[in-house]
């Protein structure tokens, strides 16, 4: 009896591990692409929707530098997490994250500020900006005090934060399929919204779930 029920768990962690490695693969490729193209995207002016065209135009040093530290603040920080179990590289890979997330997040104003297409889709990427800076500010906060566990949820929840600038992209794809065009200031100012509060909820409450089973654990 018991090795008929361990023959499956023995077939079926194989199976569990192959499929996780190939959706966090796809993953890490999505994320990489998205990446790329924001780091070049001042470069490539001409291709730019009305919208950012304008702001590109308007603040062009600024443009530039949230572009590229944004794009590679989507690769740093996923980085900085996944070694934060080997010291050695975790410390000066976080600091680099950590100044380029600096970056990334005071451009995020002027650029979201500056030629908004709607007003509430401005509020919704100024406040993201300040999220994101408030929660590296505290996650720095904690590992200094030697808060380790604190530390990680602020990263965590930075980086869900973070997807943000992915969801809306995909938003946008989605809308321009089924939307056809229509509604476009709505869906904008929805999107710009709903593409990092949601990630940031849905990591809050998974981190709060993990707390409480930790603390009710035996």
């Amino acid at each position: 009896m018991f090795s008929s029920r361990s023959n499956p768990d023995r077939t079926g962690n194989p199976l569990k591990r192959l499929l996780t490695a190939l959706v966090l693969a796809a993953i890490a490729i999505f994320v990489i692409v998205a990446a790329y193209k924001a780091v070049i995207a001042p470069w490539q002016i001409d291709d730019f929707p009305e919208e950012l065209a304008v702001k590109a135009e308007l603040l062009p040093v600024t443009f530039t530098l949230h572009m590229i530290s944004g794009g590679l603040a989507l690769m740093l920080v996923p980085c900085a997490i996944l070694l934060r179990r080997r010291p050695r590289w975790h410390r000066p890979v976080a600091r680099i994250a950590a100044l380029d997330v600096v970056v990334a997040g005071v451009t995020a104003f002027p650029v979201a500020l500056v030629a908004p297409v709607t007003a509430w889709s401005a509020w919704a990427f100024t406040v993201q900006g300040a999220v994101w800076l408030t929660l590296l500010g505290l996650g720095l906060w904690h590992i200094r005090s030697g808060r380790a566990e604190q530390h990680r949820a602020c990263m965590l929840l930075m980086a869900a934060t973070m997807t943000g600038a992915i969801f809306f992209r995909v938003y946008l794809a989605l809308w321009a399929i089924i939307a056809q065009g229509r509604q476009y200031e709505l869906f904008y100012a929805i999107a710009a919204w709903a593409a990092w509060s949601v990630p940031l909820a849905l990591t809050a409450l998974v981190l709060q779930q993990q707390g409480i089973r930790r603390n009710s654990a035996p």
